[in-house]
């Protein structure tokens, strides 16, 4: 007996979520007819799918190889989607690009004008966030990353490499003089990663310890748990921090300070599914960005 197309979405929807409610959240369905639809799934199939506890649901070993195809059955359509709206001749359709809060917020954003300007039927979508969206799950179309992907199935192009350098607000400087070296900063205030940040690469906080020979660190004014917020304080004028150097050239007001001091490097990525390497609309994304980037480097 085939299989009820919408008994499976709901089905990959109930999986994916771990819970009745939570799928009849994202389908718009009372948690009653989800329930209805998985028993008339399970019974259709001769076998249980989820193991129900009060803790919520655990699929089956049954469940779980369902799954598997679900997803690859979902996997494909969204590419056969992508492919009958493309438009070879002008870019069109829907685009949702994933990267981190700070690069969207300082530097993609302000020049998507241009970019929705030039490709009107283009329909974009920024999700700025730290955490990762799964783009084999299409999750996003596009993703800019500060790690290689690890997953197969999806293209990477390398964009740039992100150098960190020291800034601080021309307020702050004038309050409490230029440092010259790093013993210098003994004397100033430091805002620096927190305890709680995932930053994208280890000692980022290299600012604590320059300068100091003796492995000791200096105790920073102000800890916060993104590089955004980290930003916006040294823009306060609390203090010193080390920023990508971007964010520097974009933001015009702050002062960089002891350029011969270099932080870590990252490496910034273009990723994308491999199913869309011909899209048109990946493709003038990924040109304007690499673009945009190169005169910045300029």
């Amino acid at each position: 007996m085939p299989i009820d197309w919408d008994k499976l979405r709901v089905f990959h929807a109930v999986a994916e979520a771990g819970s009745f409610t939570h799928a009849g959240e994202k389908l718009n369905l009372s948690q009653s007819a989800i329930s209805r639809q998985i028993s008339a799934l399970e019974q259709s199939l001769g076998t249980p799918l989820f193991h129900r506890h009060a803790r919520g649901l655990l699929l089956t070993e049954q469940g779980e190889t369902l799954l598997e195809t679900a997803r690859s059955v979902f996997s494909q359509l969204a590419r056969v989607q992508a492919q009958l709206a493309e438009n070879k001749q002008r870019p069109q359709g829907p685009l949702k690009v994933s990267t981190t809060v700070a690069f969207g917020s300082v530097f993609l954003a302000p020049r998507m004008k241009e970019f929705v300007t030039q490709y009107p039927e283009i329909d974009v979508s920024l999700v700025l966030a730290d955490t990762e969206l799964d783009l084999s799950m299409r999750q996003a179309d596009v993703a800019i990353r500060l790690t290689p992907p690890t997953q197969p199935d999806l293209v990477q192009r390398h964009l740039m490499t992100l150098r960190y350098r020291v800034y601080a607000a021309p307020e702050y400087l004038q309050q409490n003089g230029m440092p010259k070296s790093p013993k210098d900063l003994d004397k100033h205030k430091i805002v620096v990663y927190g305890d709680d940040a995932r930053p994208p690469a280890m000692n980022l906080n290299w600012l604590l310890a320059a300068g100091r020979k003796d492995g000791s660190v200096r105790n920073p004014v102000l800890r916060l748990n993104s590089i955004y917020g980290i930003l916006r304080a040294v823009q306060s004028g609390l203090g010193v921090g080390a920023l990508p150097e971007y964010m520097g050239r974009e933001l015009g007001s702050l002062v960089e300070i002891m350029p011969e001091l270099e932080g870590p490097e990252l490496d910034m990525f273009f990723v994308y599914p491999e199913e869309l390497r011909e899209s048109a609309r990946i493709g003038a994304f990924r040109d304007f960005i690499v673009a945009k980037l190169a005169a910045v480097k300029r």
